[in-house]
């Protein structure tokens, strides 16, 4: 990889598909030689030991014994320990061109560190950590050199949550968390602080403690979140968005032209579907409500992200801006999908709806017509039927054949009479079915047109916070 003397950025190593292997500073271990020999085990980055700032700028000695190095060295950050922003600042000049970035100890908890100032009692003074990282950014000649903090944190994590985005409007490029107070040594780490600090922060985080084999660094990740890599699309975005296409399959599939209503109807009435209807409903309330909660939680992840104003500071550290925008793009890419798949879901039940009613008309409609067709073929035989005895009393003769020609049409006349009756009482009905089977498709659809303004002008909304936001 080519570190800051080359082209590309450290911080391009969060970026990979992986969980990254750093080598914590060690005292008296962390050296030139150890090094070395944890870069050969697949170790992604070295820490030196921990160096006092003002006794590595005043001494030669001190710099000829604490820090040295080779090409092979990389990538490499220098740890040092400071009380005083410039004194910080002017050590990571120094070593700027030899080494890939510098951190500032934050978490040594050995007595003598904390009564000098250094160590520990950093981490209750978050203004001068802030002013620390910011003279480093300000004064290193070089955007892809990294600036990092290692830190323990309070008893009460929401001063360390402040002291982390403290240092992140500073221009930090990580936080490394030792999972523990300055007053504990052995107890367990605290990996829940650790996933609320990762939680709290757009900037990459590294756990640190009772990390002793690698099963442990995979573990770690699992329990807190943090970076070392970055991660895919989570398991529950992947099934909303896999839902998101199937409903736009089922939609295409429900609106091709040459399926008619009454074939999907057909299909509805399969003896499948009749046992899902049981459970139709708890469906159908059950995704309502969980797409609605992964849509809300989306939109407090962009307004989370998009709330972060980072001004001048971007200049002083453009992964955090690139990181920060990466991670908003993602939580509206969520916000997206979660917000269609609820629309799409009420559209499916509806239009399912709609090609029940409407294959139910064209049933309706069609046996109607069919008893209309009958109808009207019955009255035209009793016409023809009615032209024939016409004839026939014209040329018979006699009152007798007269009287019972009479009898006979006055049966067939009152026969023909109620048969008409009837075949226009169901024309009367079938008009006015299909007049209400009309008035109701006319609501359905202007309720469709209105759900889908209303869609439209919610994700308008949306889209005008955003760019408000930006």
């Amino acid at each position: 990889m080519k570190t800051s003397n080359g082209n590309t950025s450290i911080m391009d190593m969060f970026e990979k598909e992986k969980v990254l292997k750093i080598c914590a500073p060690m005292v008296r271990y962390s050296k030139l030689a150890f090094r070395s020999l944890v870069r050969k085990y697949d170790c992604d980055i070295c820490f030196t030991p921990m160096i006092v700032a003002a006794d590595f700028l005043r001494s030669v000695k001190a710099r000829d014994s604490e820090f040295t190095t080779n090409k092979s060295d990389r990538p490499l950050i220098v740890q040092f320990a400071a009380h005083d922003a410039q004194s910080l600042a002017d050590a990571a000049c120094v070593v700027a061109p030899f080494s890939d970035g510098v951190d500032l100890n934050c978490g040594c908890p050995q007595r003598w560190a904390m009564s000098a100032g250094y160590g520990a009692c950093l981490i209750n003074k978050p203004e001068l950590v802030k002013d620390m990282v910011r003279l480093v950014r300000n004064q290193v000649d070089n955007p892809n050199y990294t600036a990092s903090i290692k830190i323990r944190i309070h008893k009460d994590l929401r001063r360390t949550v402040d002291l982390c985005q403290k240092a992140e409007s500073a221009g930090v490029s990580w936080i490394t968390v030792h999972g523990r107070t300055a007053e504990e040594r052995h107890q367990p780490v605290h990996y829940e602080a650790i996933k609320t600090i990762k939680d709290s922060v757009s900037i990459p985080v590294i756990a640190n403690g009772d990390i002793k084999f690698l099963r442990d660094v995979e573990s770690t990740h699992q329990l807190t979140g943090v970076d070392g890599r970055v991660k895919r699309m989570t398991l529950q975005w992947t099934v909303v968005a896999l839902f998101l296409y199937a409903e736009m399959g089922v939609l295409v599939i429900l609106c091709l032209p040459f399926i008619p209503a009454l074939r999907w109807q057909s299909i509805f009435q399969l003896r499948i579907w009749s046992y899902v209807t049981r459970f139709w409903n708890k469906l159908f309330l059950t995704m309502i409500i969980i797409l609605i909660v992964l849509f809300l939680d989306a939109v407090r992840e962009v307004r989370k992200y998009s709330s972060k104003e980072l001004g001048t500071d971007v200049k002083l550290q453009p992964n955090m801006f690139d990181h920060l925008h990466m991670k908003l793009f993602r939580a509206q890419r969520n916000l997206y999908i979660s917000g269609f798949a609820v629309f799409l879901w009420l559209v499916m039940k509806r239009v399912v709806t709609l090609i029940n009613q409407l294959a139910s008309a064209a049933s309706s409609t069609a046996a109607l017509q069919a008893q209309a067709d009958d109808s009207t073929q019955i009255a035209k035989k009793y016409k023809e039927d009615n032209e024939l005895l016409k004839q026939t009393l014209m040329d018979g003769k006699g009152d007798e054949t007269t009287a019972k020609g009479m009898v006979l049409l006055r049966k067939e006349v009152e026969k023909l009479n109620e048969d008409l009756r009837t075949s226009g009482d169901a024309l009367t009905n079938s008009q006015s079915e299909a007049d209400v089977m009309k008035k109701q498709m006319e609501s359905l659809t202007r309720e469709y047109d209105r759900l889908l303004k209303e869609h439209q002008e919610l994700q308008n909304l949306q889209d005008g916070e955003n760019k408000k936001d930006d």
